[in-house]
């Protein structure tokens, strides 16, 4: 490290750090799961600005493990699949619709909701971070697209005697008893890309209660196998298909709605889900074809759309049970609207569901949309 990075450390404050007491409860579920591998997963939550004091306060909220791609070894761990990125994003946009609705009040909680960094279980009791490791997120802070400063980098290891557990008051671990009188251990560390080294940073542990809490995570991401099965099926009923979140009650979490309708057709249907689909029933609206260009930001096209629309009842003597489908539904519609061909073509509609480009992952952002 050069003189010029060593003088930057005296100008970095390691800020305060807040952890959730869910957040160590999900790395121990975690860290059972993985006795021998080591494993790790994604942190989000707010950085609170210090204010007089000009420190600022990291608090961690959720962690977020990855797919079933990412590769666990007994001294390898990768992750970083677009499931995981998908679950940041759906939490993102969920608190941004919270903060609109709370514009105006004082809150220490009005500030964007970010990725904070990854935490890995490492073997032994290797409690600090790895040469690997500190490469790793150095060559993600120097990144300019990634937009960060800094990044949390916690270590959890297993095994850990009772002896140790009374840490001293300054002490950048935390300790969690497991079965037969062991005891699981997190150590925090930090790295800001002007100071290059991992630093301490010592963790306040926080009850639930006294934290944000954050959307639950939506079906078409948690339960991948339903989401698949869903969207074959409509490909092999011939519909076409976007995929988009909205604010459709005026109250997060959003909504996942799916744009539907066959060649030739003189109407689309809005399909609205909840998060907890299918466990809460779909809801439907109509709204009159209109012709799409392929270029259309899909925002626009279905605002548009929303806009000209009306909520459409059940179908006479339907009734949504968890066993049935979107395509079950749609077609109960169908008949019930008595919904007509045109000779117009769907042109910019979207893609088969089911095909490459249009799935769970392909969910995107107004803002990622308009790039």
């Amino acid at each position: 490290m050069n003189m010029l990075r060593s003088v930057n450390m005296s100008r970095h404050s390691v800020p305060n750090l807040v952890v959730a007491q869910r957040v160590l409860h999900k790395m121990a579920s975690a860290a059972r799961h993985f006795i021998e591998d080591e494993t790790g997963e994604a942190m989000v939550g707010l950085v609170v600005p210090g204010g007089k004091t000009g420190i600022d306060t990291i608090y961690v909220l959720d962690t977020i493990s990855p797919d079933d791609s990412a590769v666990r070894q007994l001294h390898t761990f990768q992750q970083g699949d677009e499931r995981q990125d998908e679950i940041i994003w759906w939490l993102q946009e969920n608190w941004r619709v919270h903060r609109e609705h709370h514009q105006g009040r004082s809150s220490r909680w009005d500030v964007p909701l970010r990725y904070l960094g990854d935490w890995h279980k490492q073997p032994g009791f290797m409690v600090a971070p790895s040469g690997g490791d500190q490469r790793t997120a150095l060559d993600w802070l120097d990144d300019d697209e990634n937009g960060m400063e800094y990044l949390l980098a916690p270590i959890l290891t297993l095994g850990h005697p009772s002896t140790i557990i009374n840490a001293p008051p300054n002490a950048n671990f935390v300790m969690i008893p497991q079965a037969d009188d062991l005891h699981m251990r997190v150590d925090f560390w930090y790295i800001h890309r002007d100071v290059r080294l991992f630093q301490p940073i010592i963790p306040a542990v926080y009850p639930d209660e006294q934290l944000p809490e954050l959307a639950a995570y939506p079906w078409h991401l948690v339960n991948q196998s339903r989401a698949n099965q869903e969207f074959a099926l409509l490909h092999e009923d011939e519909l076409f298909t976007s995929i988009v979140l909205w604010n459709v009650t005026d109250d997060p979490p959003l909504e996942i709605c799916l744009m539907t309708a066959r060649m030739g057709a003189d109407r689309v249907l809005l399909i609205i889900t909840a998060w907890n689909y299918p466990q809460q029933p779909p809801q439907a609206r109509v709204a009159p074809f209109t012709q799409l260009e392929a270029a259309e930001d899909i925002y626009t096209v279905f605002e548009d759309l929303w806009a000209a629309s009306t909520p459409v009842p059940d179908p006479p003597g339907w009734k949504w049970t968890e066993d049935r489908y979107l395509v079950d539904y749609i077609r109960a519609l169908e008949q019930s609207l008595g919904m007509k061909s045109s000779s117009k073509p769907l042109g910019g509609m979207g893609q088969h569901a089911g095909e490459p480009g249009v799935s769970a992952a392909d969910v995107v952002s107004p803002e990622e949309e308009a790039q």
